[in-house]
């Protein structure tokens, strides 16, 4: 097999002579000047490794992806340690400046081949970007793309259709919940049109946590304590959970690209127990149709926390626009994301909007209308306990902890978890028993 490489840098001229004098299958295509002119020749086509002799410590996330978008892997040279773990953090393999040109051809036909088996298992890497040969990829049948997460901790994306239908209110008070229970809880706010956690929890931050943490994911250089610092604490009286801001303006949704979110999602996995993310509404991939193929999306933090995401909660508004809009976004959602098996929430059940008994009503119309699947929860309108919380920057459970609403998000969110204690508890009785 052919291997058609492009190098950048001027200091290791040796080694590109070495490869060609190897006359074997990795060949030199072209020697670029700058990184700039590699990534052209990459996306061009013309190669499908890339050796970066000099100039690594501009690789990010994002140059590493626009890359694997196109099939071209990356080798670069370097001698620093902390260097070199940055770069496989990103996903580049490394070798040292004095290696040889045999040892280097073989760092590269590796490089090509873990890429090859990555693009068969169908489980490449989103570039956050427009690809329009994404559905070229061939994924072999009967094997699942591997999703596993590098940690422990379960992804909640809280997500639905345009139109306000309240899915902050529910993120927010998610997490306010799982907190209470006891566990360790980050909240992200994901939305690039609207981000509206900071000031629904009254938290005056200019600084936009979830941009901050991708920007050092984007470097490679985020970790637990880097993510714990940027991550705001939030304090309720019965537990506290961290927040990663949303943008503080809308024209920086360019900072919220995939690869470097998805970085940041495998961390908080690892410091928290639950993430619940505020996705915003929009599923659309209209960039495909752009000239520039890749152009950066701003709905890929949306699709992303989606696709990564262990539940999701699509919530609607109760009323003759809220459910129509919902119905059409669960068809779009099921097009963009097929597993993503959403549990249905319709929010703000009132009679006014409804009728006398607004649940059953509810309930046969979505059965006789609905894609097939049940409503999971229906959480009832509680404008003054909602307002209380807005006004005091806090969440249900301190404001109104005896409001229906609070109770209805309490027992959505918290009755997986409630089981799951009395099943261990249940199950610590019986070993002490057995025991004795």
């Amino acid at each position: 097999m052919s291997i058609p490489v492009v190098t950048v840098g001027q200091s290791q001229e040796h080694l590109v002579g070495g490869l060609e004098r190897l006359h074997g299958p990795v060949t030199v295509v072209r020697r670029c000047s700058e990184l700039a002119e590699l990534l052209a020749a990459c996306q061009s086509g013309l190669a499908r490794a890339a050796v970066v002799a000099e100039g690594c410590e501009d690789l990010t996330t994002t140059l590493v992806d626009r890359l694997d978008a196109v099939g071209v892997s990356i080798v670069a040279l370097t001698d620093d340690a902390a260097e070199s773990a940055r770069l496989r953090s990103i996903g580049v393999v490394s070798a040292a400046l004095d290696i040889d040109a045999a040892d280097l051809a073989a760092k590269i036909s590796e490089a090509v081949g873990a890429e090859g088996k990555r693009v068969l298992r169908g489980a490449v890497r989103d570039s956050g970007f427009a690809d329009t040969s994404a559905e070229l990829r061939i994924v072999q049948s009967g094997e699942a793309l591997d999703r596993s997460p590098s940690g422990a901790g379960s992804i909640i994306a809280v997500w639905g259709p345009t139109g306000a239908p309240g899915r902050t209110l529910v993120a927010v008070n998610m997490a306010a919940e799982l907190a209470a229970e006891g566990k360790s809880v980050i909240l992200v706010d994901a939305d690039s049109y609207g981000a509206s956690v900071a000031t629904a929890l009254g938290l005056l931050d200019e600084s936009a946590g979830l941009a901050q943490a991708c920007r050092l994911a984007d470097q490679g250089l985020l970790d637990s304590s880097a993510l714990t610092r940027i991550a705001t604490p939030v304090y309720t009286k019965a537990g506290h959970f961290r927040v990663l801001t949303g943008t503080t303006r809308a024209d920086r949704w360019t900072e919220l690209r995939a690869a470097a979110l998805t970085h940041v999602l495998e961390q908080c996995r690892h410091i928290a127990e639950m993430i619940v993310v505020d996705a915003g509404f929009c599923l659309e991939t209209d960039e495909e149709l752009s000239f520039d193929t890749m152009a950066p999306r701003r709905n890929a933090s949306t699709l992303r926390s989606l696709e990564l995401a262990d539940v999701v909660f699509a919530v609607g508004a109760a009323d003759a626009i809220g459910v129509p809009r919902l119905l059409r976004g669960l068809a779009e959602l099921e097009a963009a994301i097929p597993h993503a098996s959403p549990k249905v929430v319709l929010n703000k059940v009132r009679r006014s909007s409804v009728g006398r008994s607004p649940q059953s009503q509810l309930s046969e119309a979505w059965s006789r209308h609905g894609p097939g699947t049940g409503v999971d929860a229906y959480l009832p309108e509680d404008s003054v306990a909602c307002d209380a919380a807005l006004l005091s920057g806090s969440v249900l459970l301190e404001t109104a902890p005896e409001s229906a609403l609070r109770m209805a998000i309490a027992k959505l969110v918290c009755a997986p978890v409630q089981q799951n204690r009395k099943s261990f508890v249940r199950s610590t009785r019986a070993l002490g028993r057995l025991k004795r």
